[in-house]
């Protein structure tokens, strides 16, 4: 039984994988030397088809996706652009509008102004005419009220320098010359 297991057949019986690895009989394949020239054919053939398929198929499809990319961008850029002029000339327009607006508005309020200060000073001139009437009538009232109080101070003032001159003298004086003498003192 114990030779039903299989063992190892020695050196007369044929090879094991054992001694073959440790033996070291054989190198690893690529580098053994009777096949670096199939190697390198089939190296160059792998080469060449690989860059085949990569010149014939995968290239032009990347060119193809670059291109696609390329020409989005510049559409975007150019709409971009677009807008951005567009933007630009709408920026214009509104501060070109608001600058007119500001105008009227500067316009009207002047004329506002203006309108006010005519109004103004019409009710300025007509109140100034109300008042200066007001004042001439009061002038001419003063001026008759003193003229009145003036006539009647003379007579008083006659009549007092009469009543004194009779009074210290004892004698009447005569009305002319208590008038006369009242006068010369009114008029200074």
């Amino acid at each position: 039984m114990a030779e039903g297991h299989g063992g190892a057949k020695g050196p007369a019986g044929g090879t094991s994988s054992h001694t073959e690895a440790e033996g070291g009989a054989r190198p690893f394949p690529p580098f053994q030397t009777s096949t670096f020239a199939s190697q390198l054919v089939s190296l160059a053939i792998a080469f060449v088809a690989l860059y085949l398929i990569v010149s014939r198929i995968a290239l032009p499809r990347v060119r193809g996706v670059i291109d696609v990319r390329q020409n989005t961008i510049e559409g975007d850029l150019t709409e971009a652009q677009k807008l951005k002029e567009q933007s630009d000339s709408a920026i214009k327009a509104y501060e070109s509008e608001l600058a007119a607006a500001r105008s009227r508005a500067q316009a009207i309020g002047a004329e506002t102004r203006e309108k006010l200060n005519a109004q103004s000073e019409a009710e300025r001139k007509t109140l100034e005419e109300r008042l200066s009437q007001k004042l001439a009538d009061a002038e001419k009232a003063i001026a008759s009220t003193r003229q009145a109080a003036m006539s009647n101070v003379r007579g008083i003032a006659t009549d007092t320098a009469a009543a004194i001159v009779q009074r210290l003298t004892g004698v009447v004086p005569d009305g002319t010359s208590v008038g006369q003498a009242v006068d010369a003192s009114l008029k200074g």
